[in-house]
């Protein structure tokens, strides 16, 4: 048994928390896969996962075995890329999560760093909050674009690197002769209630922050649609007769999407703001460095005034 490669595949079953799709993540079968974690088992001559039908978690002694082995892969990635990176050429993988309503400005990020530095390899996964800051607390995860004021109190190790205020805008179908995209509005919350809504589901922070503001609003939202991908809110209102609240990151992406015009929501006014998180370690990747340095440059900060949606054109 080779044991950092086994250690390698329960990390993935933890990632993925399902047989088939961890082989499939590790280029393997799932008998393989099977079998490999059954010798770790015998290894350790303890049982690690909880086994029915289909992947049940882990045991007590699983769960600190996955966290060894998740610092033991930590510390080899991190010595593997100080020895393939130049003093300015960092080398290695980069995991980037962000919540779904970050996704077009995490994607720009992770695109502009990679195109500054060609030796990352970034992987950018939408995610919601929570298990965006349960992998970050686990080291699952190098990086998370989220929600700050969900840290507000808490205990959490996660250091913040703040980036944009996230608004929102009413996103409708525009009358006959508007211009794509236009901000015409504003609008208040209570209108935009009456409208039949596409909109986040309630597992996702952004509903929270939805639901909050039509309270805030003393209306109650005519929901037609839910949806966990933010791609749905924009094709929903294109296809459909529905309208949908989104992010101004969004509405700057579509700003020249023909037939569609999103007014700016107002009373409550409401001012979202959006960070970089990283656990709070001494020890930082290279490709993590490179990261957390082009989070704070003029060019990147340029680009956040473009597209982060503040204002619309």
């Amino acid at each position: 048994m080779n044991l950092f490669v086994s250690l390698k595949y329960l990390v993935a079953l933890d990632d993925h928390r399902h047989f088939g799709r961890a082989a499939l993540a590790c280029h393997i079968t799932q008998p393989a896969l099977s079998n490999a974690l059954r010798a770790l088992e015998e290894s350790f001559d303890a049982a690690i996962i909880k086994r029915g039908r289909s992947f049940g978690g882990f045991t007590v002694e699983g769960e600190r075995i996955l966290a060894s082995a998740r610092r033991m892969l930590r510390e080899h990635e991190l010595l593997e890329q100080d020895l393939r990176s130049g003093a300015d050429d960092p080398h290695g993988d980069l995991s980037i999560g962000a919540v779904p309503t970050a996704m077009p400005i995490a994607a720009r990020f992770a695109a502009m760093l990679q195109d500054r530095h060609p030796g990352i390899l970034p992987t950018v996964r939408s995610i919601s909050s929570v298990e965006l800051e349960t992998r970050l607390e686990s080291l699952a995860l190098d990086i998370g674009l989220g929600y700050t004021e969900r840290l507000d109190g808490s205990r959490s190790q996660l250091r913040v690197v703040p980036q944009y205020t996230e608004r929102y805008f009413l996103l409708r179908k525009a009358p006959a002769g508007a211009k794509p995209a236009a901000a015409p509005g504003p609008m208040c919350w209570a209108e935009a209630a009456s409208f039949p809504l596409c909109l986040l589901s309630a597992e996702m922070h952004n509903r929270t922050i939805m639901d909050r503001a039509f309270t805030a609003a003393g209306v109650a939202p005519r929901i037609a649609i839910e949806t966990n991908s933010i791609l749905t809110l924009t094709l929903s209102v294109a296809a459909g007769r529905v309208c949908s609240i989104v992010p101004g990151a969004l509405v700057g992406t579509i700003r020249n999407e023909p037939g569609l015009e999103a007014l700016a929501l107002v009373g409550p006014e409401v001012n979202v703001p959006i960070a970089f998180m990283v656990h709070d370690t001494n020890r930082p990747s290279r490709t993590l460095e490179a990261a957390l340095v082009f989070a704070s440059d003029p060019g990147w900060q340029a680009q956040l005034a473009r597209h982060a949606g503040s204002l619309v054109d």
